[in-house]
């Protein structure tokens, strides 16, 4: 005897919604696992900075990408919530990495030298805004690395959150205009 239809629909949605936390989570733990593995004990210089810059930029290319993906997907809500998810902490240890560069080859950037954790604390103190003011930067360099920081996490929240909308709502719109159904009712199962 078959299932009703509507507890199939569960199963698949309940798997879906598994996977895709299991996917998350894996990104995240491998992100934070390679963070502290990293060799961050080369020398302040521009190779540094390029580095940074280069991550960033290989940052924005991962998030564009999760950003089409969430367009073409079949369940582009789940799909936009996935990305955030993973984006978050992976642009959170980019700038830990380089404030732990930072500090330990200028030991008066901050009012603290820096070990991995005490860098992904001061980061996430940032990131939230909420500053504690147990670590500051002390330093130009410190701070404009910190205030760099600043805006891209003003970005990151504001203009990729919005762009994720976007895609679910373009996403969906196309789902529904595949289904007969009127624009946004797809997905509200």
């Amino acid at each position: 005897m078959r299932r009703p239809r509507q507890t199939e629909r569960f199963h698949v949605s309940r798997r879906r919604l598994l996977l895709s936390v299991a996917r998350s989570s894996v990104t995240v733990v491998l992100s934070v696992v390679v963070y502290y593995l990293l060799p961050l004990d080369k020398g302040l210089d521009l190779g540094t900075a390029i580095a940074l810059a280069v991550s960033l930029v290989l940052f924005v290319g991962a998030l564009a990408w999760q950003i089409l993906m969430v367009k073409r997907s079949d369940h582009p809500r789940l799909r936009a919530i996935e990305t955030m998810a993973t984006a978050g902490p992976t642009f959170l240890i980019i700038f830990s990495a380089a404030y732990v560069v930072l500090s330990q080859n200028r030991s008066d950037s901050f009012s603290e030298i820096f070990g991995r954790t005490d860098a992904l604390y001061f980061t996430v103190t940032v990131f939230a805004t909420v500053g504690f003011g147990d670590i500051v930067p002390v330093t130009e360099t410190a701070r404009v690395l910190t205030m760099m920081q600043m805006l891209a996490d003003v970005i990151l929240v504001g203009l990729v959150a919005r762009v994720l909308l976007g895609a679910v709502r373009i996403a969906e719109d196309a789902r529904a205009a595949g289904s007969g159904e009127p624009p946004g009712a797809v997905g509200q199962e």
